[in-house]
């Protein structure tokens, strides 16, 4: 039976999809601003805790904001803000400023 996955395979597959259906969706905060799109996610590799979202295309809204910054530039928002996920990432904007 080595086609059969133990608990934490089926775990870490139903993330990995997860996370690549956050990728390309527009972020927003509660109120509806809007501050980019996913781009890619940083996660804990040992865990799979999921610490950063990965900004694209962000707004000068939240440029202005001066949060962390991968190397290449781009905009790390903490993903302990994201409230909601559906057709949008939503944030919790209290907890990025």
């Amino acid at each position: 039976m080595a086609d059969m996955m133990n608990k934490s395979e089926a775990k870490m597959t139903d993330e990995k999809k997860f996370s690549k259906q956050l990728i390309g969706k527009t972020v927003i905060s509660k109120s509806g601003k809007r501050f980019g799109e996913v781009g890619d996610i940083v996660f804990e590799a040992r865990t799979g805790e999921l610490i950063h979202i990965v900004l694209v295309n962000p707004t000068t809204y939240i440029e202005k904001l001066e949060l962390e910054k991968t190397k290449e530039g781009n905009i790390l928002v903490p993903f302990s803000a994201v409230i909601a996920v559906g057709d949008f990432v939503v944030l919790a904007e209290e907890d990025i400023i």
